[in-house]
C-alpha cells in the first residue's frame, strides 16, 4: 500500500494494527507438516540496512513514499537473526558462511564444503574434512535439486552446495597452483559435474571455467576458457537438445528433467544493465527452475542466490545493489505463487552484511538515493543519505570532501561516499535476518548460529539426520534414468515425456 491522506487519522493505524494482530493470532496453530519442497533464497551481502533500503526503493519504484510498503520477505510470519562469524573470522566471507547455511557446520573463511580442520589454500587438508550439503541430503532422499544464481555457478555461495575445496577461488584448474593439481585436489567447476551427478537445474554464469583455455566463448569470441586439463565440462552434463536463450528457457515444459543454463562467461550483468534478449532475470530463472523441479513427486530443494547485491556494495554502487535486492524479492514473490506454504518451506536470509547504511534525518519519502536535508556542520557540504564505512567512494578534492551536489549521485554507478579509502568495500559483521514460511518455519526463531538453518530445513523435510519424527514408509523414490549426453554450450536440457 502507498501512503495516503488516511495516515493522518488514528483509526488508520489502529485498524492496521488490529489486522496485524489477527494475523499473528493465527500463528498459534503451527504448521507441522512435512515439507515436500525446500527453497533457500540467499541475498549475498543483504544485511538489515540493505533490506530496509530495498523496501523503500521498491515502494518508490511503484510511486509510493516507500517506507510503508512490504517486501515479499516482510510477509513471512517468522523472523530470526543469524550470527555470521566464521571459525577464524569475526567478519565473515561468503565461502565459510555458505558452508554454514548449506552444510550445517561453521568453517574457515575462504573454504567451501569442508570443516574448520581444513586450512585455506592447503590442498593436503581437504581429504577427511569434507562435509556434505542439504542439497546432497535432498538428492539422496530422491528429491530433485537445483541451483540458481546471478553470479558464476562456481562462486562461493553455490559451490558449497556441491564442492569440497580449501580455496573458494579455485574456479577451474587454471586458477589452482600446480602443486595443488598434482596433489589431486579438484577445481570447483569439475566438482560441479562430478560430485553430485545430475543436479536437475543449474543456472547462472561461469561458462569460461567449464571450457578449455583454447576455446572461444560462444557469445564473446575474445573471451576464452580457463581450463588447462583440456576438458569441456559442459559435455559432461547429461542432456539432449540444446539452444540459445530466450527461446528455449521460458518455453520449457513439464518434460524437462535436466537444465544447464550458463548465460555469461563470468557473473551475470547487474539487473539494471541486463540485456533482456540474452540474459534472463532472476525471477525468470526461478520460475523455470520451480516448474522443472516440481515434476518430481518426491519434491525438491532449490538454492537461489541474489549474488550481485554483494558485488554492488563492494563497488560502492548502492543503486546497483538495491535494485538487485528488489529483483530478488520479486523472485521470492513469484516462487510463492508457484508453491504452497502448506508443503513448501521457504527461507530467505543473507550470508553476511556490508558497511552500508543510510541516515541523516531524511524526510518521509525522500529518494533513497537522495541527499540528506542538511549539510555537514563541520565542512558545510551536503551529503547523500546512503553512505559506506569504507570503500572506493572515499574521494578528496583539494584535500577536502567532494561536494556531492556537483555530481550526479542518482546515476546507476555512482559510488557513495565512504569514510575510509579502499579499492573494494568490506563486509559487515552484524547479524543477518532469517525470514521463513511454511512447514516448521517456527523453528527458525530467536538469535541462532548460522549453521542451524540447514538442520531446520532438513528436519522439516525429513531428510538428513533428523528423521525420528517422520512417518514410517515415507522414503523417497530414486529419479529415473537420464538420456544419453550430446554437445551444447549455453543452455542444455534433458527431456522426459510428461
Amino acid at each position: 500500500m502507498c501512503c495516503a491522506e488516511e495516515e493522518k487519522n488514528p483509526s488508520f493505524w489502529n485498524a492496521w494494527a488490529q489486522r496485524t494482530l489477527k494475523d499473528a493470532l493465527t500463528l498459534q496453530v503451527l504448521n507441522r507438516n512435512i515439507a515436500k519442497n525446500l527453497i533457500l533464497f540467499l541475498g549475498d551481502g543483504m544485511g538489515v540496512p540493505t533490506v530496509t533500503a530495498a523496501r523503500i526503493l521498491k515502494g518508490q519504484l511503484n510511486g509510493c513514499y516507500g517506507e510503508e510498503v512490504q517486501l515479499e520477505m516482510d510477509k513471512f510470519p517468522y523472523v530470526a537473526l543469524a550470527k555470521t562469524y566464521n571459525t577464524d573470522a569475526q567478519v565473515a566471507d561468503s565461502a565459510g558462511t555458505a558452508t554454514a547455511y548449506l552444510c550445517g557446520v561453521k568453517a574457515n573463511e575462504g573454504t567451501v564444503g569442508v570443516s574448520a580442520a581444513a586450512v585455506r589454500g592447503q590442498c593436503n587438508t581437504t581429504q577427511g574434512n569434507e562435509v556434505t550439503s542439504i542439497l546432497k541430503w535432498a538428492k539422496d532422499a530422491g528429491k530433485s535439486v537445483g541451483i540458481v544464481t546471478t553470479t558464476r555457478v562456481n562462486h562461493a555461495t553455490p559451490s558449497a552446495a556441491y564442492a569440497h575445496c580449501v580455496d573458494r577461488d579455485w574456479y577451474s584448474d587454471g586458477e589452482m597452483p600446480p602443486e595443488a593439481v598434482q596433489a589431486g585436489c579438484k577445481d570447483i567447476a569439475r566438482q560441479l559435474m562430478e560430485n553430485i551427478p545430475n543436479i536437475n537445474v543449474i543456472m547462472g554464469g561461469g561458462r569460461k571455467y567449464m571450457l578449455p583455455e583454447n576455446t572461444s566463448d560462444v557469445e564473446y569470441p575474445s573471451t576464452r576458457g580457463t581450463r588447462k586439463d583440456g576438458r569441456n565440462l559442459i559435455e559432461d552434463f547429461s542432456f539432449a537438445p540444446s539452444g540459445r536463450y530466450p527461446a528455449p528457457l521460458m518455453t520449457l515444459t513439464c518434460r524437462t528433467v535436466l537444465l544447464l543454463g550458463l548465460f555469461e562467461p563470468g557473473d551475470l550483468p547487474y539487473d539494471l544493465e541486463r540485456n533482456t534478449s540474452m540474459d534472463p532475470s532472476l525471477t525468470e530463472m526461478v520460475e523455470v527452475a520451480v516448474k522443472i523441479l516440481k515434476n518430481n513427486p518426491e519434491g525438491f530443494y532449490l538454492l537461489v542466490e541474489g549474488g550481485r547485491i554483494d558485488h554492488g556494495h563492494h563497488e560502492g554502487k548502492a543503486k546497483q545493489a538495491l535494485h538487485e535486492a528488489v529483483e530478488m524479492d520479486r523472485a521470492i514473490g513469484h516462487a510463492g505463487l508457484l508453491t504452497s506454504p502448506h508443503d513448501t518451506l521457504t527461507v530467505v536470509t543473507a550470508d553476511h552484511s556490508h558497511v552500508f547504511d543510510f541516515g541523516g534525518y531524511t524526510r518521509r519519502g525522500n529518494s533513497i538515493f537522495g541527499l540528506a536535508p542538511m549539510v555537514s556542520d563541520v565542512d558545510q557540504k551536503p551529503f547523500t543519505a546512503i553512505l559506506y564505512g569504507n570503500g572506493p567512494g572515499f574521494k578528496l578534492v583539494n584535500g577536502s570532501r567532494v561536494n556531492v551536489s556537483t555530481v550526479d549521485y542518482q546515476q546507476n554507478n555512482y559510488q557513495a561516499q565512504a569514510a575510509v579509502p579502499l579499492r573494494m568495500e568490506t563486509h559487515g559483521g552484524e547479524d543477518v535476518a532469517v525470514f521463513s514460511r511454511g512447514p516448521m518455519a517456527h523453528l527458525l526463531h530467536g538469535v541462532q548460529e548460522q549453521n542451524y538453518i540447514p538442520h531446520v530445513m532438513a528436519y522439516a523435510a525429513c531428510i538428513g539426520q533428523n528423521k525420528d519424527h517422520c512417518q514410517k514408509g515415507n522414503s523417497a523414490v530414486r529419479s529415473s534414468a537420464l538420456a544419453p549426453p550430446t554437445l551444447g554450450l549455453v543452455i542444455t536440457v534433458t527431456w522426459l515425456l510428461c
